[in-house]
């Protein structure tokens, strides 16, 4: 076997196989009662209720993941890449529309593919638990506007990659990332104004106890907020959340309207502080230089390998192009992709460690973080015993039960 080809194979099945081993091991590791730290939080029906949550997600994630593992694995194998190059370049395209068509086809196939699954997660999984508020035109104009975005912001931005790696010899992939770094900025620059209100309602925090003591907890803090905002999170689903958007003096904070009508005051101002604490820490910028590292090295590699004669006889082409090229070298990363996750989540989840104490001591009421965290727990049904492996695959933040143990030492 072509060994790019048994890299690439041996690299999805692979992936595949620890996904399933994180779900068997995850259906085993839920004790009969919850932790104790949990007890005046979970009562038995809820805590059998996050149980059969858990346990379901994990059938509908082994199913999702088995279809798309088989789909990949027999499209190479029966040379779908080659035909669909035929195919289009069948069409008579200029070239720069065939490379933009090649890769567009593909990712309408995934999308494609994937709506089944995410149409059964919205309407029967989390309805069946009643977490869904998402209509069906709601479903249907999400993934119209995605696919819009995409065509609009994704599309010049591959002409880019594909014009740079044609054109530019040795410096595409410096150009490339320069080019990729500057779009990640000015996305997330443009993101609060621009985007974000194109899928949810953003209306400014009316004036009362609640923005006085946000504002507050900013202020002493020490930490510049363009604005608060309510989003409209209940037009999809009952659970809670809350995030920053924007950079430097566009930063704004989005409070879900579930979580306003669960927490109060207090729950609320710690997981601000939670959040002022990501950026008084510096992990806002730490992940930036980690993301503008990453980048720059993905396009390095791309560059060293999408071009080589042995990756495109993997997939069986007849023809060399830099449009496919880009494509299988995603596919060729994906061992790499997998520990660069890991290694991300792992830092990812020391950060929250880290937030969680400055808000302890910021409010100095690490309590109020406390009960955020076990209302958000019991509220979203969330596991509160998964396996190490789980943890260790998908969790950007440490398991609710870790957090609160942490905290905890704040309070003796």
């Amino acid at each position: 076997m072509n060994a790019y080809l048994a890299v690439i194979i041996g690299s999805l099945a692979g992936s595949w196989l620890l996904g399933v081993l994180s779900n068997i091991l995850g259906a085993r590791h839920m004790p009969p009662n919850p932790p104790p730290e949990f007890a005046d939080a979970f009562d038995a029906q809820t805590y059998a209720k996050s149980r059969e949550y858990a346990r379901a997600s994990m059938r509908l994630s082994a199913v999702t993941d088995t279809c798309d593992t088989l789909a990949i694995i027999a499209f190479i194998l029966a040379g779908g890449f080659d035909r669909l190059d035929t195919a289009i370049r069948a069409l008579d395209l200029p070239p720069l529309a065939t490379g933009l068509a090649f890769i567009g086809a593909l990712t309408l196939a995934a999308s494609l593919l994937g709506l089944p699954f995410e149409a059964y997660r919205t309407f029967v999984h989390e309805s069946r638990f009643g977490f869904n508020t998402t209509t069906v035109r709601t479903f249907v104009l999400d993934r119209l506007k995605s696919l819009v975005l995409t065509v609009i912001l994704g599309g010049p931005l591959i002409a880019l990659v594909l014009l740079f790696f044609e054109h530019a010899g040795p410096l595409a992939w410096l150009l490339c990332w320069a080019v990729a770094v500057l779009f990640s900025l000015g996305l997330t620059y443009i993101a609060p104004t621009w985007i974000l209100p194109i899928f949810n309602t953003f209306t400014p925090l009316e004036d009362g106890e609640l923005r006085r003591a946000l504002e507050t907890c900013a202020r002493q803090a020490g930490f510049e907020l363009s604005g608060i905002f309510v989003i409209d999170g209940s037009r999809r689903s009952t659970k809670g959340n809350a995030y920053f958007t924007g950079l430097g003096r566009r930063r704004r904070i989005a409070l879900y309207d579930t979580l306003i009508k669960e927490q109060s005051v207090e729950e609320i101002v710690a997981v601000l502080a939670h959040e002022i604490g990501h950026a008084r820490k510096g992990h806002i910028k730490q992940r930036l230089a980690m993301g503008v590292a990453q980048t720059g090295a993905v396009f390095f590699l791309m560059s060293l390998f999408m071009s080589s004669p042995g990756l495109f006889a993997a997939f069986g082409m007849e023809r060399i192009s830099v449009y496919a090229g880009l494509v299988f070298f995603v596919l060729l990363f994906t061992p790499v992709s997998l520990v660069l996750s890991v290694a991300a989540n792992a830092i990812s989840r020391a950060h929250e460690y880290e937030a969680d104490a400055f808000a302890a001591r910021a409010t100095g009421n690490p309590g109020a973080m406390i009960s955020a965290l076990k209302k958000l727990s019991a509220s979203s049904l969330t596991n509160l015993t998964p396996p190490p492996l789980e943890v260790w695959l998908h969790y950007g933040h440490p398991p609710a039960l870790d957090r609160i143990r942490a905290l905890s030492a704040f309070s003796s």
